[in-house]
């Protein structure tokens, strides 16, 4: 699991959390998407078990898009997208994750980039190769290759000594985390789980006015210019946001893990992951 993708779902699991928490609104209040993203459900609702995926686009645009990443794209990035001669991992790039009808890629692919020379393609065919690498599904290990029969590959020895070093100030194996390996018969489940934990503790906001007014309640939305709250009594009040003022502090008890994340090698990883397993 490289550590772009940790990082970006570091972020997503903040937004789907507070989404989780907040009842469904009307198709009116969504902003539109070019291509909305479903949900992709595995089997026994663990926090890895559901990812956001990209409606594919028509098959001609795809078949595009294939042809010309074939002939422009494929020695450097591999004809999976997944790197090749000295060209980085497509899938698990932050531009192309958050690219969406190939806008960021084509800023890239015109202008180029480091010891990557500019490509002289128009923005439709940019858009082309765009739906044909984002046609390939993302999850929390690469679906779209063959699933290893195991991921336990890590030694659990290291995995103890990491477990030490990072989690035990908070978890026990003979404590809160004593027969956890017992909970999950798939080894990927419990993996997703420590990286990312479901918590039953809402995340909630203290909005702090100028006048010294506070206001706290259950997290609802947050961005550059509002932030939507719901109080004890359950009613819903947005208060208007302009930089700094008035002061807001989210809390969110999940937040540990969201800022480790993006820290963990791969190694580390797989020897957590063989230590957990042991926890039975």
């Amino acid at each position: 699991m490289g550590k772009r993708v940790l990082s970006l779902l570091a972020t997503c699991a903040l937004a789907m959390a507070v989404r989780a928490q907040t009842p469904a609104q009307s198709s009116a209040q969504a902003p539109p998407q070019t291509r909305p993203a479903t949900t992709v459900r595995g089997g026994g609702g663990g926090f890895g078990d559901e990812f956001p995926q990209r409606e594919k686009a028509d098959q001609a645009t795809v078949d595009r898009g294939k042809a010309l990443y074939g002939v422009q794209c494929n020695f450097c990035h591999g004809s999976d997208a997944r790197g090749g001669e000295g060209g980085p991992n497509l899938l698990r790039s932050d531009l192309v994750l958050n690219d969406k009808n190939g806008e960021s890629i084509a800023q890239v692919v015109q202008n180029g980039r480091g010891e990557m020379p500019p490509i002289n393609l128009t923005n439709q065919q940019v858009s082309d190769i765009a739906a044909y690498i984002h046609s390939f599904r993302v999850g929390g290990y690469d679906i779209s290759r063959m699933t290893p029969p195991s991921i336990l590959v890590g030694d659990a020895a290291a995995g103890e000594k990491a477990f030490q070093a990072r989690c035990a100030g908070c978890h026990s194996p003979t404590g809160d985390l004593k027969g956890v390996a017992s909970k999950y018969s798939n080894p990927k489940r419990l993996q997703n789980t420590f990286l990312m934990p479901r918590s039953g503790t809402p995340t909630t906001v203290t909005v702090t006015m100028p006048g010294g007014q506070r206001l706290e309640g259950r997290l609802i939305r947050i961005d550059d210019f509002t932030v939507t709250l719901a109080g004890a009594d359950g009613l819903q009040r947005t208060i208007r946001r302009d930089g700094d003022t008035p002061k807001v502090e989210i809390h969110d008890p999940l937040k540990p893990h969201r800022d480790m994340l993006p820290t963990y090698s791969d190694t580390e990883i797989h020897n957590l992951t063989s230590y957990l397993v042991t926890l039975k």
